[in-house]
């Protein structure tokens, strides 16, 4: 509507009746969808009443948000209303408004405490919810003040489950939606949302530095939770506040909202889309076979698909240099998708990218576990790797091992549902699903049964498993924790898979049935587990350790383009970030309540490299020191 505006400042103080405001805004260069489409929003002047233009303008431009809204809550005229319309929302709407009296941190965090003492976090995670609604300083100088305790409470692992339940809770402003049924719109919904919740600049320009948009087809491990999958972008930006230090009020939390499966789409099975208190739109996916025989979101290909319309509608309202990160599609989009727009706008994929980047920085912490003297470059390239399964985590990690480190394809090996991934010599057959797993299979059919992990390990005899299956919990048996101990005197072992409940091994088993010498890290926090009187306290291999600071770098330095380069970079970062108490408690990964500080690392070393390739519109300094001092002076702090 901006532009809107602007053109109809040249009529302000005249009158026309309401039939002929189609006919000024086609005088304004406004095209005929358009005009039907802001029509629809302005239901206020249906009848031949006069009017002024500019105030037809400046009502669609303060009228509460419609189009930015889930579709079901729009459709009850908007959060407030949705908050009251059930009374088990109303009910609980009204107690958080009685548990969130706080007005200052001490505050916030005594409130805090006492809902973290009951031992399950979904009431700290929906308190917190209500704190940033009301003050989003006061929220992010609460999670400053305890990182490593609130941090896990608005998001991971807590945030899997508030997904789950995104609907049975209020609703709040924050967040924009975008419907595959509104296309041709896109340009005019991020406007509304920009001109209700985003900062402008003395022009007033909308300023946005970046957009986490999902479309909810693959929250964690937990499958196809659709809008309610809207709990991602918000705490991932949660994340890029705390500790990159990216101003809230330049972010935008987004849902691609393309429909949602039924329960057979959710590893709980659990009724989302049917679930009265959905708040998108409710209809199932549209997909399709694609050429590699997958199945795909139809709307996200061919000319003027959503994706790319929602990218060239960002674009042109916040320029070039926004960054767009991908979170949380399924694998079959998520790859594709990222291949076609990478070098097309300032994007990256989390799950492919930032999971392999992060994943790499504990192999090379685990390097520097094993050998504190070692080139950790140089050790990573006498191990063997077993990947335990082929989604978008695995596969870009050995993408990020092979391309970027050097490891070998023949020392890097991969299962799927059938076990080892093979293919033929010709590589006309095998065991692989597409192109991103046929590019790691090994020539020729297993002789022996790859299904049993234990047996696959005393034939691969690998040094390094990671595993990142998402649906086999507790696959890594004792067997083969033997298996590999007769292999490598310290093997390492990774269970990455979210949440908890689906972690391939826990922390307890792999010390107690190693006697204490595999080196452990997860994707989930597990608590310190005494064996043989040492204390180990496991790496949680989470992404934050990776995209906060690569993404404050990149847009920082104006990159251009978000190359593997960069993430090898920021894993080195995170590695070397390593201090001698995390070597002493065995973590692969620095202590979260760190985090600040190795994100600030990370972003200093995706600002030099990025500067040492070319990529950087803007130079921050020639060399460590003067990067990092520029870049902690650009972090946004809360004034609570």
């Amino acid at each position: 509507m901006q532009d809107v505006r602007e053109a109809f400042k040249q009529t302000v103080g005249e009158t026309i009746r309401s039939d002929e405001l189609a006919s000024v805004l086609q005088t304004c260069g406004v095209d005929a969808a358009s005009v039907e489409f802001l029509l629809q929003q302005a239901q206020r002047f249906t009848e031949n009443e006069v009017v002024s233009v500019s105030a037809f303008c400046d009502s669609l431009l303060q009228a509460p948000r419609t189009l930015s809204l889930g579709k079901s809550v729009a459709q009850v005229s908007g959060v407030e209303t949705w908050n009251a319309h059930d009374d088990d929302l109303k009910q609980i709407a009204a107690m958080l408004s009685g548990m969130c009296k706080a007005n200052t941190v001490p505050e916030a965090l005594k409130e805090v405490h006492a809902l973290l003492s009951l031992g399950h976090d979904l009431w700290t995670y929906a308190y917190m919810r209500k704190l940033y609604d009301r003050s989003p300083d006061l929220f992010y100088a609460t999670i400053a003040e305890e990182p490593a305790k609130l941090l896990p409470a608005v998001y991971t692992p807590t945030v899997g489950e508030a997904c789950q339940k995104f609907g049975k809770m209020p609703q709040y402003r924050r967040g924009c939606y975008l419907c595959i049924s509104d296309r041709g719109y896109f340009k005019e919904v991020l406007r509304e949302y920009a001109e209700a919740e985003l900062e402008k600049d003395a022009e007033g320009k909308y300023l946005c530095d970046c957009i986490v948009f999902s479309d909810g087809g693959r929250i964690l491990g937990l499958g196809d939770l659709g809008a309610w999958g809207m709990g991602i972008p918000i705490g991932k930006l949660d994340l890029y506040t705390v500790c990159a230090g990216f101003n809230p009020s330049r972010t935008i939390p987004l849902i691609i909202d393309a429909g949602c499966s039924g329960p057979e789409g959710n590893t709980d099975r659990l009724v989302i889309r049917d679930n009265p208190l959905y708040t998108g739109m409710k209809q199932g996916r549209v997909t399709h076979k694609s050429p590699q025989g997958t199945i795909v979101n139809t709307a996200y290909y061919g000319e003027g698909n959503v994706i790319e319309e929602f990218m060239k509608a960002a674009t042109e309202l916040f320029g070039q240099k926004c960054l767009l990160q991908f979170e949380d599609f399924n694998s079959n989009d998520a790859f594709p998708l990222l291949a076609e727009y990478r070098n097309k706008f300032l994007t990256y994929n989390d799950d492919i990218q930032g999971t392999a980047a992060v994943a790499l920085a504990a192999l090379l912490g685990s390097m520097k576990l094993r050998d504190p003297t070692c080139n950790v470059r140089e050790a990573l390239l006498k191990q063997t790797f077993l990947f335990h399964g082929a989604g978008s985590a695995n596969i870009g990690l050995m993408k990020l091992l092979n391309e970027e480190a050097g490891v070998p394809l023949s020392s890097i090996f991969v299962t799927n549902s059938r076990g080892l991934i093979w293919r033929s010599e010709d590589g006309t057959h095998g065991s692989f699903r597409n192109g991103e797993q046929k590019a790691f299979a090994q020539v020729g059919e297993p002789v022996f049964d790859s299904k049993n992990l234990a047996t696959l390990v005393e034939n691969v005899k690998p040094t390094c498993v990671v595993g990142a299956v998402g649906v086999s919990p507790n696959c890594f048996t004792k067997a083969m924790i033997e298996a590999l101990l007769a292999i490598s005197k310290r093997p390492v072992v990774f269970a990455l898979s979210n949440p908890k409940t689906q972690a391939e091994i826990t922390a307890s088993d792999a010390y107690e049935w190693s006697k204490g010498k595999v080196i452990f890290g997860s994707g989930t926090w597990f608590a310190p587990v005494e064996q043989d009187g040492k204390t180990f306290a496991p790496g949680q291999v989470n992404n934050v350790y990776i995209f906060p600071g690569m993404s404050f770098g990149a847009v920082c330095c104006q990159a251009s383009s978000i190359p593997e380069r960069l993430f090898l970079a920021a894993a080195e970062a995170v590695a070397n970030s390593l201090g001698d108490e995390e070597m002493a408690l065995d973590m692969v990964v620095p202590k979260r309540d760190r985090i600040q500080e190795v994100s600030l690392n990370v972003a200093s070393a995706v600002v030099l490299e990025a500067q040492s390739m070319g990529l950087a519109g803007r130079t921050l300094g020639a060399d460590w020191a003067t990067v990092k001092s520029a870049l902690d002076g650009m972090r946004w702090k809360p004034q609570p």
